[in-house]
């Protein structure tokens, strides 16, 4: 899952599931966010294969979006969303096993309420 946090609101602003780490999918959050809301002037993500992808950067770089990325190992670099993860995590996904990546992204009540 790629989520996009807004930190003054702590307001989820766009997000997106995929079963890969392909870049396409956080590209199509960030494209969405920037279209439903306008650009932030920074946006920061961890290290992962798909925010170092020259596809997304290239993509940040075109809205003139500044590039912050977490330090190895520092997941309270971006405490703000860790806490996001560990809600979805505790109260819906240990909770409601989803059988299929179909039923975890359709979800029940809490992740529909959550990324509102």
């Amino acid at each position: 899952m790629t989520a996009i946090i807004d930190v003054f609101s702590r307001y989820i602003v766009g997000w997106n599931l995929s079963n890969s780490l392909d870049a396409s999918a956080s590209i199509d959050v960030v494209k969405n966010a920037v279209e439903k809301l306008g650009k932030p002037e920074i946006l920061n993500s961890d290290q992962g294969s798909q925010f170092t992808s020259e596809a997304y950067l290239n993509i940040l770089k075109e809205y003139c979006i500044a590039i912050s990325m977490d330090s190895k190992g520092r997941a309270l670099d971006n405490i703000y969303i860790e806490r996001f993860w560990r809600t979805i995590k505790y109260d819906y996904i240990y909770i409601n096993p989803p059988s299929d990546g179909i039923a975890l992204y359709k979800g029940t009540g809490l992740v529909h309420e959550l990324l509102k």
